[in-house]
């Protein structure tokens, strides 16, 4: 079966700076898997280098099967990826809705989430739907950020560190959401410092040390694995 998202041996430069080293995976479609790692490690990069936002990138990524490696952005976007980024990217002068509105559906992607669907996963956006983009919360604009995505159509998405800095009633909420959406057969990457919350939603997990994956195991090991989680991340 074809891999949702399948890298192979990839290398990434910012500049002259070669951040990632021969990084190997494999996200099956539905499943959720994390890439924990300290700050630093080369996380984010792994996300960003998927969308082709670093600098050189080589080696191999293949997102259903389509490989994408010498792709620019806005096509690598159109094979279905949704890209959260830890700045959010609100709009400041647009109220919720309108920021909702704001991306196109992608050609050729499933339907996205109508405008009711994502009021229904996301009550607080109903509530805060003429709101400006500056009046709400961080939590707030953190669903939205992921809201925006779902109207797209993509079904691959991105996230990174979607709970840092948030109360903890709303990190139990983007569990829910996370949940919901695995349900809905949506693939999910997920970079996060924050271990309690990722533990019980991942299905695998893969472990980032100086740009190169150092353990990769399933939830099922992690028990087994936490003396060298421990020891790797600080957990």
């Amino acid at each position: 079966m074809t891999a949702a998202l399948e890298i192979s041996h990839l290398q990434a430069w910012y500049g002259e700076s070669h951040i990632l080293h021969n990084v190997n995976l494999r996200v099956e479609k539905g499943e959720v898997v994390t890439l924990l790692g300290r700050n630093g490690a080369g996380r984010t990069t792994t996300l960003r280098a998927i969308m082709g936002l670093t600098g050189a990138r080589t080696g191999s990524i293949k997102v259903n099967g389509v490989e994408s490696i010498g792709m620019p952005t806005h096509k690598i976007a159109h094979l279905g990826i949704g890209y959260c980024p830890e700045e959010r990217g609100i709009f400041s002068s647009l109220s919720t809705e309108e920021n909702l509105m704001l991306p196109p559906q992608l050609a050729g992607a499933d339907a996205g989430m109508s405008v009711a669907e994502i009021y229904e996963m996301f009550p607080n956006l109903l509530e805060r739907k003429n709101s400006q983009g500056t009046r709400l919360s961080g939590g707030e604009q953190q669903m939205l950020a992921v809201a925006r995505i779902l109207r797209t159509g993509a079904r691959l998405l991105l996230l990174d560190e979607i709970s840092e800095g948030l109360a903890p009633v709303i990190v139990q909420g983007l569990a829910r959401m996370i949940t919901t959406l695995k349900a809905k057969g949506y693939t999910i990457v997920m970079v996060e410092q924050n271990f309690r919350f990722a533990a019980p939603l991942a299905d695998r997990f893969y472990v980032v040390e100086h740009g190169q994956i150092v353990e990769t195991f399933a939830s099922s090991e992690l028990s087994a694995k936490m003396p060298v989680l421990t020891e790797l991340l600080g957990v």
